[in-house]
């Protein structure tokens, strides 16, 4: 099997050059030279105050120089991918804080025992040199039941330690305060992560087998096994399994979390869920966890540490009081934290209502009017020719679309017959209009029924019941046909249903002009132009439309859209004809 394609220049630069893309990008950051440390471009700003470092393997993007700013990281050092930083870079970077003029330095360090070895003897080496250093181990995994002799991992929990730690110091605190109220706030910080696919390091395979429908529970932020395999479930299934998991009292390594208690969620993507998914996942985590009582104060979604690509998603739970979320809700600039509002979620009201909207046109009472007997035989005539002719009009879609175009004609005429036995044809054309666009809007659908739509709304104020001669007729037509190209984006020779409309509107503009015993002459003529427009559409390229997707040889057939177009301004005809 091939390793996982990356878009990446090569295996052995990816991190050092991944690292550049980050500090390029942005203002605020700089690059400590001969090693990867990302450090703030204003170090002279930690003068006085408590510097933080953190860093870790490389991979969990934008873990963690993304979280470098005010009232966050000071900088942060990165390992290759998924592999512990070596000591002397991390060594350099404490100096370079210290040489800053930083009061302190704190190292947060997530609990892998080659993160902790690392930065450990890199702290030694700095206390040898007068640095006061302090370290915090996050370490607040609630996958396993009974933790072995490493303890629990650190895991995303550790974003809202840079978090807190940094607001703390930007507000002045001691290095021993900070240590002191974060491995306060540590006890109360859980996390637990599922995932749907593996990872692979660049270069490399997979990390773990997870066959296609499967998901593990509780896996680390390297690939590392979980705790349970199972059969993927509905989001609102993993998210209860998840929190129940999590808040079980029979594991030593669960999260206390009663009724009446404050969180601070984070739905963290571990790379590769859509954002779409996430938002689905963010929305199971709430509903569960105020289920449970727990009033939800702040929810951040996103990615916050990753693991490369794992279609994945952990979920960190943190109780927060008053003052933390005041520490939470602290101003940061740095650029991978989210842009948070500082409202309780839970309880607030989150629905807005509509504006009460007028009576749609199809449900108003309409008054008769000397037109409405001809317009409700008109109307009745092309309805049941759209309904003869469905299963022509599907054959023409087949070879050109998805074969349903008699159906969506079919669909409106029925609605339209439905409408005319239990209503009165209005005797003002322009709301019979607007009533037949409401019509077709809501029954028609597809981009077609939008089409008639819009030809139709755009149609209704050209004629009134004092000004519905030929005129204004043929102005209509031609407004509604303006309005579809529009919108529509086609024009005639793009083999659309306006191959057939637009002839035949040209030719009743001669309405405007016509002497009122030659206006039947000008319809037939009318009729005629669409049937061939609609009969033309055999030679013409579709240019837009499904049909255009569709390659050329295979249109032999009519255009079904000019064909409906045609068919229906023929049954107008044939009514008027009949009125003599």
């Amino acid at each position: 099997m091939e390793p996982q394609k990356k878009l990446i220049n090569a295996a052995e630069s990816c991190v050092d050059e991944a690292l550049l893309g980050l500090v390029r990008a942005s203002g605020g950051l700089s690059l400590l030279r001969g090693h990867r440390v990302v450090l703030r471009s204003d170090l002279e700003n930690l003068k006085g105050k408590v510097a933080l470092l953190s860093g870790g393997g490389s991979g969990h993007e934008p873990s963690h120089a993304g979280y470098i700013g005010a009232g966050m990281l000071s900088a942060a050092v990165a390992g290759g991918v998924f592999a512990s930083p070596p000591p002397g870079s991390i060594l350099a970077a404490i100096l370079s804080l210290h040489n800053a003029g930083a009061s302190g330095v704190l190292l947060i360090v997530k609990n892998y025992t080659g993160d902790r070895l690392n930065f450990g003897l890199a702290a030694e080496q700095a206390r040898n040199q007068g640095v006061a250093v302090d370290m915090v181990i996050v370490a607040e995994d609630c996958a396993f039941d009974q933790p072995s002799k490493a303890g629990r991992r650190g895991l995303c929990g550790t974003v809202f330690i840079h978090k807190l730690a940094g607001a703390l110091a930007e507000e002045g605190c001691s290095l021993a305060q900070i240590v002191s109220k974060v491995t306060e706030i540590l006890k109360g910080i859980g996390t637990l992560g599922v995932s749907l696919s593996p990872c692979s390091v660049p270069g490399c395979l997979p990390s773990f087998d997870l066959p296609p429908g499967d998901m593990e529970l509780g896996l680390g932020i390297h690939g590392e096994p979980g705790i349970k395999r199972s059969k993927v479930a509905s989001a609102d299934e993993v998210v209860k399994t998840m929190i129940d998991h999590m808040t079980n009292p029979s594991s030593q390594s669960h999260l206390p979390l009663k009724s009446g208690d404050s969180v601070v969620v984070c739905v963290n993507n571990l790379g590769a869920l859509s954002c779409l998914e996430m938002a689905v996942v963010t929305r199971s985590a709430i509903l569960c966890l105020e289920s449970l009582g727990v009033v939800v104060a702040r929810v951040m979604s996103g990615l916050f540490m990753t693991s490369l690509e794992m279609a994945g998603v952990s979920l960190t739970l943190m109780r927060a009081d008053k003052e933390t979320l005041r520490l939470i809700d602290a101003k940061t600039t740095a650029p991978a934290w989210p842009n948070l509002s500082s409202v309780c979620l839970s309880g607030r009201s989150y629905i807005t209502e509509p504006l009460t909207t007028s009576k749609r046109p199809q449900d108003e009472k309409h008054s008769e009017g000397p037109l409405s007997p001809v317009m409700h035989k008109a109307l009745e005539k092309i309805c049941s020719t759209l309904l003869e002719k469905q299963e022509e009009l599907n054959s023409l879609d087949r070879a050109s679309g998805d074969g349903d175009c008699g159906n969506t004609h079919a669909q409106a005429a029925k609605a339209i017959q439905e409408w005319l036995h239990g209503h009165v044809v209005p005797g003002c054309p322009g709301q019979l209009l607007l009533v037949l666009a409401g019509l077709v809007q809501e029954k028609m659908g597809g981009s077609s029924g939008a089409l008639y739509s819009l030809f139709l709304t755009a149609a209704a104020g050209h004629v009134t019941e004092g000004r519905s001669d030929a005129v204004a007729w043929a102005n209509a037509m031609n407004a509604g046909t303006e309005a579809m190209k529009k919108y529509g984006g086609a024009a005639p020779g793009d083999r659309t249903m306006l191959d057939a409309l637009c002839p035949a509107v040209d030719e009743l503009i001669k309405l405007t002009t016509a002497p009122s015993g030659g206006h039947m002459a000008v319809l037939q003529s009318a009729v005629k132009k669409a049937a061939s427009g609609a009969e033309a559409t055999r030679d013409l390229k579709a240019r837009a439309g499904r049909a255009s997707y569709i390659s050329p040889n295979l249109l032999s057939l009519p255009d079904p859209g000019a064909v409906a177009v045609a068919t229906i301004l023929k049954a107008i005809l044939e009514v008027l004809e009949g009125q003599k």
